[in-house]
């Protein structure tokens, strides 16, 4: 069967499962339409255009769907010529005896590709996640490599105005890499009515197999990060984000060097029946999930009209 029918089937099954829960007699089940774009380069003038249509035939708000997801990636590693993939996805999204989940699961036509991620919302939060992708590079597009990453990540609270949030996980790469993380992060709330914290980020990974492809894969990385973070969500609910700070990195085969970040987004209030917006900007000159180059910019805005 191909991918879109086989999504398209699954959807179907999921929807006929979870009508008589979530409808009411005579009412239509709320729907929604969705589109985003996802532009990204990095220093070694590698671009990537993402395209993305969410069809959700059951949509109750950004925590609760059920739909299909569409999505087109045209890719230009190291400004060698684009080329393009196409994917297809189930999401869904729901809540369950306090723990929220979301899923991305699809193909693109060779293997399956996507995320899902649990957690609670306890004040001791836990949370388990999983991603796989395609590499963006030359070998990765040539020779079909992808990675898979799971983890957990949990958030313990020192007292109300301190956080420490500890992340573990294991990255398997085509081949025979394994890269194995650990992640810090130290907050402390400096106004909590603005939503205003300052941050110690840290950050390891460690790779079994050096070098392996053309992926960014010293035999280690370790980073340091001091991050000013201002979040807020207005009464009539608009959120906002800003964060940015400046550390030192380093890796296997090279010194202390600067390290980078600045994140600003921005998300108006989400809908059961109207339009949603939300737009982002993210900079930083460290390796990204995948182990890619520095110098990386990513620029996104999507739009769901639900009703």
């Amino acid at each position: 069967m191909k991918p879109m029918a086989l999504a398209a089937a699954l959807l179907a099954a999921a929807i006929a499962t979870r009508a008589p829960a979530q409808d009411q007699p005579g009412r239509d089940l709320p729907q929604a339409l969705g589109m985003d774009v996802t532009l990204q380069t990095d220093a070694d003038d590698t671009d990537v255009v993402r395209v993305g249509v969410n069809l959700d035939a059951d949509y109750q708000g950004p925590e609760e769907y059920l739909g299909l997801r569409l999505e087109r990636v045209w890719f230009n590693p190291l400004d060698r010529g684009w080329k393009d993939r196409e994917r297809v996805y189930l999401r869904a999204a729901d809540s369950l005896d306090g723990w929220k989940w979301a899923a991305t699961i699809g193909t693109d036509g060779d293997t399956v590709l996507g995320s899902a991620s649990v957690h609670d919302e306890a004040r001791f939060r836990k949370e388990l996640f999983v991603e796989r992708d395609l590499l963006e590079t030359p070998e990765g597009l040539d020779r079909g490599l992808y990675y898979t990453f799971a983890g957990a990540a949990i958030d313990r609270p020192a007292n109300d105005r301190n956080l420490v949030t500890l992340v573990a996980g294991v990255q398997e790469f085509t081949g025979d890499n394994v890269r194995l993380h650990a992640r810090a992060n130290f907050i402390h709330v400096l106004d909590p009515e603005q939503g205003l914290s300052a941050q110690v980020r840290t950050r390891w990974f460690r790779n079994s197999v050096p070098r392996e492809a053309d992926y960014y894969s010293p035999r280690w990385y370790a980073q340091v990060l001091p991050v000013l973070q201002l979040r807020r969500t207005t009464d009539d609910g608009w959120r906002y984000l800003l964060a940015g700070g400046i550390g030192l990195q380093r890796d296997s085969d090279s010194g202390w060097r600067r390290s980078g970040y600045l994140n600003a987004q921005v998300t108006t209030p989400p809908v059961t029946d109207g339009w949603a917006l939300t737009a982002g900007a993210l900079y930083t000159d460290t390796p990204t999930a995948s182990g890619l180059g520095y110098r990386y910019f990513q620029a996104s805005i999507g739009v769901v009209r639900a009703f």
